[in-house]
């Protein structure tokens, strides 16, 4: 069975997810309730985990540095706990290579070097692989589960508007893979 993170938790790794994200986004990102997201937001504050501040007429939270650490030393924890650490590592190991495999279709896409046709059969692919990935995170840990559905419906709109694939105001292909990659070195402690 898999181990359910503590909501306090997901709140303060969704905003290490997100980077610079509002209550209702850091909510959003695990299902979380809002109200329920505002006050551990604001426990984390209380804490100095979390600091909130505006930019170009948008506010929203993110970590600091002693919340970066808090975070790994609870995610560290957590993955000791489940007993999950050799399941995310082997994960990592299979991750690497397709990340640059994605990495190159994502800057070709943005440079405007790449072949549409190539870029979204090479994407296919990679939510393949990436639903194959997800089956065992998730399986030790759910917090890890969704990925490979959000990519899927990245890539599925982006067949109607190309913002889909690499835009940073959407929920893109880009900003989950990135999500996903940020969620496995955050849970292992290590630096890309």
């Amino acid at each position: 069975m898999a181990h359910p993170s503590p909501s306090d938790l997901l709140v303060l790794h969704a905003v290490r997810l997100k980077g610079f994200a509002d209550t209702a986004a850091v909510a959003a990102r695990f299902g979380l309730d809002t109200g329920q997201t505002q006050e551990h937001l604001l426990d984390a504050q209380a804490y100095g985990w979390v600091g909130r501040s505006s930019f170009a007429g948008t506010a929203g939270w993110s970590l600091t540095e002693t919340g970066y650490r808090h975070n790994e030393a609870r995610l560290r924890d957590e993955l000791d706990r489940a007993g999950a650490r050799g399941t995310v590592a082997a994960v990592h190991e299979r991750f690497l290579p397709l990340n640059g495999r994605a990495s190159q279709l994502f800057t070709a896409w943005q440079l405007g070097s790449g072949d549409s046709t190539d870029t979204f059969g090479g994407l296919a692919g990679l939510a393949g692989e990436l639903r194959d990935l997800e089956r065992p995170l998730a399986a030790s840990l759910s917090r890890f589960a969704g990925y490979h559905d959000r990519f899927a419906a990245a890539l599925a709109r982006a067949a109607h508007d190309p913002a889909w694939i690499t835009g940073v105001d959407v929920d893109s292909c880009h900003r989950v893979w990135f999500e996903l990659h940020e969620d496995l070195i955050a849970t292992l402690g290590i630096t890309r």
